[in-house]
């Protein structure tokens, strides 16, 4: 990307980016059948803004937000800039999709999913940039099916890029949402990719956008196939208690929560992420061969 093109090439990134939620909500709609997003825009003083959308009490969707952001600034915070020492004195723009949606029904996983764009800018020099994102799967009864036809659209998003993308990536989502504290995954995996920039910039962004594509063929289909299973108590309970992971998670390991806060986000969009209701239980077991117990041998790495 030279310079002279960074305005038209991080405005096409925009566009992608504000219909890509649009699309997103509007067959998560449908999907739902009765709940509506309802939309905050939103502006940061420092610069930079978004729209947030959640939808709460539908059919399906107990909860659920898909957020656009695109925040600038003169310069990052310490935490950005310390492993990556050539951005210090420089403006920068980061901007993305990020979504999370929690259903009602246990037998219908929780999904995530988020692509992003950063580019850091001083005069006189060349641009840094890169694009991340990834989509991952966290069930809590869980079904082989559903994990393998997730991940077949992720190797099928990947495929035209390389035979090595979806290994790489697959990979990298496995010991990204790693709770190290719980010694498990967070879920299923998927895929997951950051500082994207050894392909040419078109290239770069046109991975970025297969990802952001595929959320929709890869989980749709699952909650058809699930809306209808009936649960009880148990179930619901179970369900409540795994999410606390999810919490676990996002606020003690997600760097993408420490950005969003570190540099002024909305405080409300960034975590979105959070479950409306969740549970923690001191010292639970489940009983010993139940569904319940047999979650946990899902939660590794694995050959899907």
């Amino acid at each position: 990307m030279s310079s002279n093109t960074d305005t038209a090439q991080v405005e096409k990134v925009k566009a992608y980016l504000l219909a890509l939620q649009d699309s997103i909500c509007q067959t998560l709609e449908l999907a739902d059948g009765q709940g509506h997003f309802k939309e905050d825009s939103w502006r940061r003083p420092e610069g930079g803004g978004g729209r947030s959308r959640v939808i709460k009490n539908g059919a399906i969707i107990e909860q659920g937000g898909v957020n656009f952001s695109h925040v600038q600034g003169e310069q990052l915070p310490a935490s950005a800039t310390a492993s990556r020492p050539e951005l210090v004195g420089r403006s920068f723009q980061a901007m993305g999709v990020s979504l999370v949606i929690h259903p009602h029904n246990p037998y219908i996983p929780t999904s995530h999913a988020n692509v992003r764009f950063f580019i850091a800018e001083k005069p006189g020099e060349e641009p840094i940039w890169w694009f991340g994102g990834g989509f991952d799967l966290t069930p809590f009864y869980p079904f082989k099916e559903d994990i393998q036809h997730w991940h077949a659209v992720a190797k099928k998003a990947c495929a035209p890029f390389g035979e090595e993308v979806y290994p790489t990536y697959k990979k990298w989502c496995d010991e990204y949402f790693y709770l190290k504290h719980r010694e498990e995954t967070r879920g299923v995996g998927g895929l997951f990719f950051d500082d994207l920039n050894e392909w040419d910039f078109e290239t770069c962004f046109a991975f970025m956008q297969a990802v952001g594509n595929a959320y929709l063929d890869a989980y749709v289909p699952i909650v058809e196939k699930r809306k209808m299973q009936a649960y009880g108590k148990r179930e619901r309970e179970f369900q409540l208690y795994r999410r606390g992971r999810y919490v676990e998670f996002n606020l003690v390991w997600d760097r993408g929560t420490l950005f969003g806060l570190q540099t002024g986000g909305r405080t409300e969009s960034i975590l979105m992420s959070m479950p409306p209701l969740a549970r923690w239980e001191y010292g639970y077991e489940p009983a010993a061969g139940s569904p319940e117990a047999r979650l946990t041998e899902w939660l590794k790495p694995c050959d899907w």
